[in-house]
């Protein structure tokens, strides 16, 4: 119940929901009991079981249960002396009608209050999961698989509506109505009630054992259709290469395996509980049937002072007992599924943030001097280091290049001066600040990043080269798409600048989406940029016109450049070449190449003078 409890705290402060829920749900119990307990008079006068009174006065008023009785009978009473036991059928019947409606409207209002209680949870569990997302570091994502993050925002925390929260209602409304009701039943007849009450524990068992099997089920289904989904996502962002190499029919065969084995699971789940309901009917009415042969033994042998009208009503009352039973039986046997739902949910809003900002962390002043790694050390796995004993000064408005084989460590020195990751041994300083010191945010408002692969999103051409800006006039939009040579392209398209470009940019070439990429990095105007291999996977032509775009941009900046190309970074301050996370050459483009190091077999391989 851990879970539930936590899943319930979303709703919090529950003073906007209790007390407001209470003042509707007990007036429509209330009346809902009223209902059947007019069945008494009501069959008294058809039946013709016993004589009425006349009371001459009013009963005092008191808030008590008595009072109201012995009020209606005197009404009731008064009518069918002074008009006829016709006229007093038609009162009870009136009456009945007033406390149905009255009992629907105040059930009405009670649901109102858990509907709003309800979307507030949901609300607020998506939005401390995606605020999670946003919060939690690379490495995270790492080791996790996309599409099971999707599944957990989408179909988790739908679970979590459809079976926890919706639940809610039930859990708070219906255990009042069975003590109402049973509080009734020990009214009319004390010793009959406990008789029937022998016969709870078996349901609550039976329901129980259902329950647990089907929360080890539900664990399994919810993982399965996680695995589902990554396989779906997989196959819509490679559909390229699978087609490529027709292997549609793997993918079918992959897909398939996956989903027969969550249609198995679910099936298994869904029949137990689906059992719940029945199994908690079938015993409800073998306790009615308990009910009427010893009730009726009773009456027939005038062994108490239970009527006939009196009975009959225990047995109306009796059955409206089983619903609520039947309600709970079933959300707690449907809670399970919302449970594991809800501890996915949980489980990842629980993961701490490793990238965290000191409680002392000051503002970052605008770069003005130097960058620093002072003997900087950092690994993903504790057995393979990634980057060791690593000291670079970027001075400002310099260009330092860092150039080398795949996996030498070059996206990862740039990654961590982001604050990506943090460095485990040594220190990065900006301007003489260590950058742990400082807020996340005032140091990333000065970076600007330009990668390898474009990351755009499916929006207009303008809300993409805003990204993350508000307020932004168009004219500083269209002034940073010149920069980035992208204006002219960007105007022949249908809609200009309010063209929604697809998912991905997918109805750009990759030139286009590096320019656009480029354009939002101008449009920032970031003290210090960094620039991740930006013209590694295109063509020649558009090489050229990115190329002019990164000149452009560069210009007046502190640059940190990662290059495959090496044509491109000739007229860099400085070249770093690393391998194996140590830096092995470093100099100028002319120093470099006549060392015949490194750097120089690079350059003779990409035939670069």
């Amino acid at each position: 119940m851990k879970v539930f409890f936590r899943l319930l705290n979303y709703a919090r402060p529950f003073r906007h929901y209790l007390p407001e829920y209470i003042l509707w749900v007990i007036p429509s119990i209330i009346f809902g009991a009223m209902n059947f307990a007019l069945l008494i008079p009501l069959l008294d006068v058809l039946f013709k079981t016993q004589e009425l009174t006349v009371q001459t006065t009013l009963p005092d008023f008191q808030l008590s249960a008595d009072y109201l009785n012995a009020l209606f009978n005197y009404f009731f009473a008064e009518i069918a002396q002074s008009r006829g036991k016709i006229a007093a059928l038609e009162f009870i019947c009136l009456t009945i009608l007033i406390s149905v409606f009255l009992a629907n409207f105040f059930r009405w209002f009670a649901q109102r209050v858990l509907i709003r209680m309800r979307t507030w949870v949901v609300f607020r569990l998506r939005k401390a999961y995606f605020e999670q997302m946003t919060r939690l570091d690379l490495s995270f994502f790492h080791h996790q698989k996309k599409g099971n993050l999707l599944s957990i925002m989408s179909t988790d925390v739908q679970e979590v509506e459809s079976s926890v929260v919706s639940s809610m209602q039930i859990l708070f409304r219906d255990p009042l109505q069975v003590i109402a009701y049973v509080g009734l039943l020990f009214i009319i007849s004390v010793k009959l009630t406990v008789l029937t009450l022998v016969f709870f524990p078996i349901s609550v068992l039976a329901i129980a054992r259902i329950s647990k099997k089907l929360r080890q089920a539900a664990n399994q289904t919810q993982s399965l259709l996680g695995k589902i989904l990554n396989v779906t996502e997989e196959t819509l962002s490679g559909i390229r290469i699978i087609k490529a190499f027709s292997a549609e029919r793997f993918m079918q065969k992959k897909f398939n395996q996956e989903n027969d084995t969550y249609r198995r699971v679910s099936k298994s789940m869904n029949n137990r509980r689906e059992l719940a309901s029945p199994l908690s009917e079938f015993l409800g009415v073998a306790t009615v049937i308990v009910v009427l042969i010893f009730g009726g033994i009773m009456v027939l042998n005038n062994q108490s002072n239970l009527t006939a009208a009196q009975f009959i009503t225990y047995i109306a009352l009796y059955s409206q007992i089983i619903p609520p039973i039947k309600n709970i039986s079933t959300a707690v046997s449907t809670i399970q599924r919302g449970l594991v739902a809800g501890e996915r949910v949980l489980k990842i809003i629980d993961v701490p943030v490793e990238i965290t900002e000191k409680p002392e962390a000051t503002e970052l002043a605008q770069f003005s001097q130097k960058i620093e790694y002072q003997n900087v050390s950092f690994s993903y796995r504790k057995d393979a280091p990634t980057l060791k004993n690593i000291s670079i000064t970027l001075e400002h408005g310099k260009m330092v290049a860092l150039v080398g084989k795949s996996g030498s460590g070059k996206s990862t020195t740039a990654d961590l001066l982001c604050r990506f990751y943090d460095v485990q041994e040594g220190a990065i300083f900006v301007d003489n600040q260590d950058i742990r010191d400082v807020t996340v945010e005032s140091l990333r408002a000065q970076l600007g990043i330009v990668t390898q692969e474009p990351i755009l999103f499916h929006d207009t051409v303008f809300n993409n080269i805003a990204f993350g800006m508000e307020n932004v006039d168009e004219e500083e939009v269209v002034k940073a798409a010149k920069i980035a040579n992208a204006h002219e392209f960007i105007v022949q398209m249908e809609e200009g600048y309010q063209t929604v470009i697809g998912d991905r940019g997918s109805k750009l070439s990759g030139g286009q989406r590096q320019r656009l990429s480029i354009a939002r990095a101008v449009l920032k105007n970031p003290s210090i940029l960094i620039l991740d291999e930006a013209t590694s996977s295109l063509d020649t032509e558009s090489e050229r016109l990115v190329q002019e775009s990164i000149q452009n941009l560069m210009k007046n900046r502190t640059t940190l450049v990662i290059a495959h190309r090496l044509s491109t970074i000739q007229h860099a301050d400085e070249i770093i070449v690393m391998e194996e996370g140590e830096i092995v050459e470093r100099g100028s483009h002319e120093q470099l190449f006549h060392q015949n190091g490194i750097y120089r077999k690079l350059c003779d391989m990409q035939s670069v003078v």
